[in-house]
């Protein structure tokens, strides 16, 4: 998980170094750069789907907490079991849809960068919809044989 970690944060540091750029461009030497808008937009969406894996690994996902740890130890598995199921379906849906969207634009470029294609740009959605699904997979797993959250997650700190 280290590499995805890696990864955004490499992915929050070009976007910020992109966004200064273009800020010293246009104001201080009154020029602006064509492709700014669109690249700092991919690099958003990279950004949040990267980071949503990153998120998912450590447990830190929208939940309803108060509920779960009020409930007896059964219907507290029941509930988490149920919680990873719900996610692996969007996930699931994530991966697929992502993999049909990113080959329909294969033979697409980007409006204002012709040298990047944009199944590039989509293939953030199958590569981050895949790895969230192999984490959940592995949460579910340790779930299912009363092990609790993985290490790295909420509550296993």
């Amino acid at each position: 998980m280290a590499v995805v970690e890696w990864w955004a944060m490499g992915l929050l540091a070009a976007l910020a170094l992109l966004v200064t750029v273009a800020v010293i461009f246009r104001y201080a030497l009154g020029a602006s750069l064509s492709w700014y808008d669109e690249f700092a937009s991919y690099l958003l969406v990279w950004l949040s789907f990267y980071g949503a894996v990153v998120a998912t690994y450590r447990g830190r996902h929208i939940a309803f907490e108060t509920l779960a740890e009020r409930a007896p130890p059964a219907l507290r598995r029941a509930l988490a079991v149920a919680g990873e199921l719900g996610s692996l379906a969007f996930q699931a849906v994530l991966c697929g849809y992502g993999i049909v969207l990113t080959r329909a634009v294969a033979h697409e470029t980007a409006v204002s960068l012709e040298q990047v294609r944009m199944s590039w740009i989509y293939s953030a959605l199958p590569i981050s919809g895949g790895l969230m699904l192999v984490v959940t997979l592995a949460r579910l797993w340790d779930t299912l044989r009363g092990r609790g959250p993985r290490a790295g997650a909420a509550g296993g700190e």
